[in-house]
């Protein structure tokens, strides 16, 4: 491969590894797979440490001097001078994994020379592919994939992962939820596989890690919505984000900030 990819070469990558990697993570599905705590309180398995390390492993076959930022094993620094790094989380939503709920996934971003320009989201439980580059779209299983059109908040459904935590940040979280048609907790990744292929239209997190976000933000703005933390930057650095159908984004953003 060239020393400079292109998008195309780049995006097809991260689907081979991303779908690699997630398969990895059907050997501990249902299976009784011990999980420990790792020093922020989350648990990590098998599953989640064996899925990125053959991503790690594909993407530096072909990529060695790229750097990669991994959830289980840290960042890598690159060589020769790449301004491209690979943000993987190999098992977004262990909690949702340990209760046998099919609905996690693994996570890939590229990121050139700070814009995340590629994001993959593959659902391996269910077999969901959910992948973008910069100005190339955003397809779902093949198709082309679209946010909602949903206008009004009192006509939309919004998401979270974890209310309790939403509710803890203030009165703006709680004005949100009792504003909207329904509220449900079809979170983590899932959750904004759902508002961008819009089957959802408001997706939110009190907390979040850039792993979380990479793949995220791309595939959501190729496919006609919006991925920006609370206060409406669009960056995977943020403490919390916020993905929507783009139309509902600033009514959202500011119904938020109340105290």
């Amino acid at each position: 491969m060239s020393d400079s990819p292109s998008l195309r070469t780049l995006l097809d990558l991260a689907v081979e590894a991303a779908c690699l990697g997630g398969k990895r993570t059907l050997a501990y599905f249902n299976a009784g797979v011990d999980a420990v705590l790792k020093p922020d309180g989350t648990p990590v398995t098998a599953a989640d440490q064996e899925a990125e390390q053959l991503i790690v492993r594909q993407i530096s076959r072909y990529f060695p001097d790229h750097a990669i930022l991994g959830e289980e094993s840290g960042a890598k620094p690159p060589t020769g001078g790449s301004d491209i790094r690979w943000i993987i989380d190999p098992l977004d939503g262990t909690k949702t994994f340990l209760q046998g709920v099919p609905l996690y996934g693994t996570l890939i971003g590229v990121e050139i020379a700070g814009r995340v320009d590629v994001g993959v989201m593959y659902f391996p439980a269910i077999n969901e592919l959910i992948c973008a580059a910069r100005g190339l779209g955003c397809r779902w299983n093949g198709r082309a994939a679209r946010v909602s059109q949903t206008r009004d908040l009192k006509s939309a459904i919004v998401l979270c992962t974890d209310d309790a935590s939403g509710r803890s940040r203030g009165r703006g979280y709680e004005s949100l939820v009792s504003s909207c048609k329904y509220m449900r907790t079809w979170g983590d990744c899932y959750g904004y596989a759902l508002i961008t292929t819009g089957r959802a239209d408001v997706m939110i997190d009190p907390r979040m890690n850039p792993w979380d976000c990479a793949a995220l933000l791309p595939c959501l703005e190729e496919a006609g919505g919006r991925f920006t933390d609370w206060q409406g930057k669009p960056t995977i650095w943020g403490n919390d984000a916020v993905g929507t159908n783009g139309v509902l984004h600033e009514t959202v953003i500011k119904m938020l900030a109340t105290d």
